[in-house]
């Protein structure tokens, strides 16, 4: 398909609140409009389905590599999304329950001709603390549950664990837990909502502080560069959004040992890009909603990801085209 004729949507959170220096969506949609690529902006109060057919308020996109005045709306339009022929969901986490309720849509516009990327019952399928269980043999020990008991027990058995909510990101509510940490009771109450919320908990991994590493997917196959997100002095979190600070790192042969483990499922559900997190030799998360830190290694080592991620895209169009 030539790239000219691509249209391409973007659903995402409102693209006004971005960081436009670090924003990976932004870079997808710089990469796709130096193709020639139509660009067509929705956020989720835009989709619905009318008689089984998804459809949404959408608004062509102009965009710009500035600091000040990054997008510009032309007037919205209401069309059926198989009129598109690539949607790219970027919405960020929560995973919530409307987030489930825009999959069901996307996917009506899958099941019309559109191709959604990431695909939509993939989103779903793939929680991105929970999905990590197909793949034990890549990650530390790792519970998951409700009950207090059984995390306080895992804490015994292991002295020191990370505890989090399986629908979060950037960070949030990432507790590190140690035998005689005061505040045990608290956290589990909070996190578990008193033995009735599933909480993930995972062996401590003290090779945190040289970071935690963000491995980028397209298609299967990593970019050899990853961000090690180190986390800033009298903090255990190295997201970027908990103040971790970027360091860029050649990938090392367990790196692409993990990716071989994870890479074969990737492509078989269709998530065509997905950000593997790597502390020390082990896998402990799986992001396919919103990956992150594009922008971060073009910057350090020249690249140009999104592009590349377009090229997969290409080739998918192609082969969907010629079937």
């Amino acid at each position: 398909m030539p790239h000219a004729t691509v249209k391409l949507g973007v659903l995402m959170d409102p693209i006004e609140s971005i960081k436009p220096a670090k924003d990976t969506t932004l870079a997808m949609l710089l990469a796709a409009q130096a193709r020639g690529w139509e660009l067509h902006y929705l956020e989720q109060t835009d989709v619905y389905l009318r008689d089984g057919e998804a459809r949404a308020r959408v608004r062509r996109l102009t965009v710009w590599d500035t600091a000040q005045g990054w997008f510009q709306f032309d007037e919205a339009n209401d069309i059926p999304l198989a009129a598109l022929d690539v949607i790219l969901i970027r919405k960020d986490p929560p995973f919530d329950i409307e987030y489930v309720y825009s999959t069901y849509i996307l996917e009506r516009a899958e099941q019309a001709g559109a191709l959604v990327i990431n695909r939509p019952q993939a989103l779903r399928d793939a929680n991105e603390k929970a999905y990590t269980a197909w793949f034990p043999q890549c990650c530390p020990p790792t519970l998951m549950a409700r009950s207090m008991s059984r995390i306080r027990a895992f804490l015994d058995e292991h002295g020191k664990i990370v505890v989090k909510p399986p629908d979060g990101m950037g960070g949030a509510s990432v507790f590190v837990l140690t035998r005689d940490d005061a505040n045990i009771s608290v956290v589990l109450e909070t996190l578990t909502q008193r033995g009735t919320r599933l909480t993930v908990a995972q062996k401590y991994i003290p090779e945190i502080t040289a970071g935690d590493k963000r491995i980028l997917l397209i298609d299967g196959e990593p970019v050899a560069y990853a961000l090690a997100r180190v986390p800033a002095p009298g903090e255990s979190r190295g997201n970027l959004a908990a103040g971790g600070q970027g360091m860029g790192v050649r990938l090392t042969k367990r790196d692409y040992w993990i990716c071989e483990q994870v890479a074969p499922a990737l492509r078989e559900k269709g998530l065509l890009f997905a950000g593997l997190d790597v502390i020390g030799d082990y896998l402990t998360e799986i992001n396919v909603t919103s990956p992150t830190c594009v922008r971060e290694l073009d910057k350090l080592y020249g690249l140009n990801i999104a592009a590349q991620f377009l090229d997969a895209v290409a080739r998918r169009l192609t082969r969907r085209k010629h079937a």
